[in-house]
C-alpha cells in the first residue's frame, strides 16, 4: 500500500491519500479520542503522541498534530494508518456520523435561500476546500449571516478566514443577495 502525504495550508495538518475509499458518505471530524469512539482509524491514529485531530474525507484523512515536527510524526501515522488497512476494520463503525453537528438553523422563510446556499458549497466550495484536506459545511442562516462549520484541516488554519472572508462570502454574495456576511461556527 503507498499512501501519499501531501501538505496542506494549515501547517500544523497533513493530509494523507491511501488509495482507497476513507468515508465516503460520513465525512467526519474528530477532536480527542473520546470523539473517535464510532471509528477504529481516528483511534489508532489519536494513539500517536502528538495528534489532536483527524478528519476523515471521502478519499483522504487529514491529521493535526499539537507541536513537534511533522518529520518525527508522519512515519508513527503513516504506520498507524496501513495498520488499520492491513487490519480490515472499517473506517467508522455502522451508523457511525460525525457526531459534532448540531442542528441546522434558519426561518422557514428563508428556505429557498439555504437551498442556494447549499448547493454552491456542495458544488463550488467543499471540493475546492478538500482538496486542501478540510470541509466546510452549513450550520445556519439568520438576518444574512451565514454560519459554516469549518473541518479537518480548515479548521484553525492561519489563511481560514481569508478563505470564509474573500472567497466563499464573496461567491455566496454575488450568488445570493439576500447574503451580507458570512461566519465560522
Amino acid at each position: 500500500m503507498f499512501i501519499q502525504t501531501e501538505a496542506t495550508p494549515n501547517p500544523a495538518t497533513l493530509k494523507f491519500i491511501p488509495g482507497e475509499t476513507v468515508a465516503a458518505n460520513t465525512p467526519s471530524d474528530f477532536r480527542s479520542m473520546e470523539d473517535a469512539e464510532n471509528s477504529p482509524l481516528a483511534q489508532r491514529l489519536f494513539a500517536v503522541s502528538g495528534v489532536t485531530g483527524v478528519f476523515l474525507g471521502s478519499d483522504f484523512i487529514t491529521v493535526t498534530k499539537a507541536d513537534g515536527e511533522w518529520q518525527h510524526l508522519k512515519p508513527a501515522i503513516l504506520g498507524a494508518i496501513m495498520e488499520h488497512y492491513l487490519s480490515g476494520d472499517p473506517a467508522m463503525a455502522d451508523n457511525a456520523g460525525d457526531g459534532d453537528e448540531a442542528e441546522e438553523f434558519f426561518d422557514e422563510a428563508d428556505e429557498e435561500i439555504v437551498a442556494t446556499i447549499k448547493e454552491l458549497l456542495d458544488t463550488r466550495v467543499r471540493p475546492a476546500v478538500a482538496q486542501d484536506g478540510g470541509d466546510i459545511t452549513f450550520h445556519g442562516f439568520k438576518e444574512g449571516i451565514v454560519f459554516l462549520h469549518m473541518k479537518g484541516a480548515c479548521a484553525g488554519c492561519p489563511s481560514s478566514t481569508a478563505t470564509l472572508k474573500h472567497g466563499i462570502e464573496n461567491l455566496l454574495r454575488h450568488f445570493i443577495p439576500e447574503v451580507s456576511e458570512v461566519r465560522p461556527v
